[in-house]
């Protein structure tokens, strides 16, 4: 039960954080400026489910893919691990003025999709995550409820994502901007840590891959 709850709860809060909803929220807030509710809603539980399908394709299919292209899974832990790194670093470092929302494409394109679902919720890190969740689930000796426990915290990520878009107004008027700016760098920050983990387990993966595995 005890390597369940981990599971889930290291798939929630890995997820949870590069995701990310804090920083999300500007260029959200900017996308659909002047629009009603309703349409807040909308598009929150629409680029919400878009991320949730793109989660479970890769999660489903991700070893399938990584098996068509040989690559191995030690390999996607340490370029996951880097990615992760660099996404935190960015985070957790003052951004420039106005970056937020630069670059934020035509209001009246399918912004749920783009740039919402992808890459902004669902990007690279995510990619990573999930592919690195999927080496997990085959290692367990309990691969079907491995991933029920998998796929619950995606759920559970993309709720709290949908939550936080759905009321995005209300939260950055309630953390205002130097407590979106705190959270962004705390959130930054376990963020490259987490990429560290990866990292190294991904090492430590490839060389007893290669038969070095004398670690001491």
């Amino acid at each position: 039960m005890s390597g369940q709850v981990s599971l889930f709860v290291g798939t929630f809060t890995t997820l949870l954080a590069i995701i990310n909803p804090f920083e999300v929220l500007p260029v959200y807030l900017k996308l659909l400026a002047g629009a009603d509710e309703a349409t807040h809603r909308k598009i929150a539980f629409n680029a919400c489910l878009y991320a949730l399908a793109l989660c479970f394709f890769f999660l489903i299919f991700g070893a399938l893919m990584l098996r068509l292209f040989g690559v191995p899974l030690s390999m996607v832990r340490i370029v996951g691990g880097i990615i992760l790194m660099r996404i935190g670093f960015d985070l957790f470092s003052p951004s420039p003025k106005g970056g937020a929302g630069a670059g934020v494409p035509d209001p009246d394109a399918n912004v749920a999709f783009v740039p919402l679902a992808m890459p902004l919720m669902f990007g690279p890190g995510a990619i990573a995550t999930i592919l690195g969740m999927t080496s997990t689930i085959r290692a367990s000796p309990e691969a079907v409820g491995s991933f029920a426990i998998v796929a619950t915290a995606i759920v559970a990520t993309m709720f709290i994502t949908y939550v936080f878009l759905a009321y995005a107004e209300k939260v950055t008027r309630w953390l205002g901007p130097l407590g979106l700016d705190a959270a962004t760098r705390i959130v930054g920050f376990f963020v490259s840590a987490i990429g560290m983990g990866l990292i190294f387990d991904g090492v430590i993966e490839a060389l007893r891959t290669h038969g070095v595995t004398t670690l001491h």
